[in-house]
């Protein structure tokens, strides 16, 4: 009797070992679950590719690498609204662990798809405004991130500095762009502050750019360019139409200013983008979207073309010499 009593604790407490390890085993398995991390981005071009280096550099510095304790799919809609759609359905029906949505098209779509994967977002110029969160300090939805939003009184005054003289501000927008609308509003709004008269002109393709320059660049004193996906795409363009008219024009980005626009005040994307990937690692540890406000970059940096302003004729003043960096120099 003795016997088989010590034969039964024997055999539940080997029970007990294998539920244990097993228990552990499954435990380790699933904390070390491989994330899937879908990132979708209206075009390519340099600020939004930017944005996108630094989200992935942020994860890496937190020891979260592609192929290895994660799995990035990125996917490039080629500036083609329904394509972000087709994207955004995709991550769903693969059941992503979190979307990365760089751009406010892409970032509406990917809402519009899902209300339950996290989403983090990047270049939104005002995700209120664009419907992905109740508020910016408190999100309450499954969205959060920063945003790209610089207030365009930084831009007039660098317009003031650069070129005192200015009066006629031109604006190029993409009218299928919430956001272009929205800073549209703005510019309007602070204009008389400064004793500018706004001429906007709208476009919906790369196509109209030319034939919209043409009929702008005679009215205005300067051209002012904002952050639009569509405007970014065709910066080449912008710039060599207006430097051929004699006409300078200040961007919202320093990517505008590298493609030949004459200066800004702005931020680093690549800086935004990191900012957005350390967001994205306190999603992935468990972080809920909704109680996360949406982040802004402070430091702001003044980016001349040189070979812009040779071009133009324009002398960098003094009060600005010892606060700006420069591109184009030979």
């Amino acid at each position: 009797m003795v016997a088989q009593r010590k034969k039964i604790i024997s055999f539940l407490s080997l029970g007990v070992s294998v539920f244990l390890l097993v228990g552990c085993s499954s435990t380790s398995k699933s904390s070390n679950k491989v994330k899937n991390i879908g990132i979708t981005q209206i075009v390519e071009h340099p600020a939004l590719d930017s944005a996108r280096k630094g989200f992935i550099a942020a994860l890496e510095e937190n020891g979260l690498k592609d192929k290895d304790n994660i799995n990035i799919d990125f996917q490039n809609a080629q500036g083609d609204l329904p394509t972000t759609q087709s994207i955004a359905q995709k991550f769903v029906s693969e059941k992503k662990d979190l979307i990365f949505a760089i751009s406010t098209p892409s970032a509406q779509a990917a809402f519009n798809a899902t209300k339950d994967i996290p989403i983090v977002i990047t270049a939104v110029t005002d995700p209120q405004k664009a419907e992905l969160v109740k508020s910016k300090d408190n999100p309450d939805t499954n969205v959060t991130g920063t945003s790209d939003y610089v207030p365009i009184d930084n831009q007039f005054q660098l317009i003031k500095d650069l070129i005192p003289n200015a009066k006629n501000i031109g604006f190029i927008y993409n009218t299928s762009e919430t956001n272009s609308q929205n800073q549209l509003d703005e510019a309007k709004s602070v204009a008389s502050k400064f004793g500018f008269t706004i001429k906007p002109v709208g476009v919906t393709s790369t196509n109209d750019v030319p034939s919209a320059l043409d009929g702008l660049l005679s009215k205005v004193d300067v051209l002012y360019t904002p952050t639009d996906n569509l405007i970014a795409s065709s910066m080449p363009i912008i710039s060599k139409k207006a430097i051929d008219h004699k006409i300078p024009v200040i961007g919202a980005e320093k990517a505008h200013v590298d493609s030949g626009a004459l200066a800004t005040k702005g931020i680093d994307y690549y800086k935004l983008g990191h900012e957005t990937g350390l967001m994205a690692v306190k999603v992935l540890n468990g972080q809920s979207p909704k109680n996360m406000p949406i982040k802004t970059l402070d430091n702001l940096d003044i980016v001349v073309n040189e070979a812009t302003a040779k071009a133009l004729g324009i002398t960098i003043p003094d009060k600005l010499k010892g606060n700006i960096k420069t591109v184009g120099g030979n």
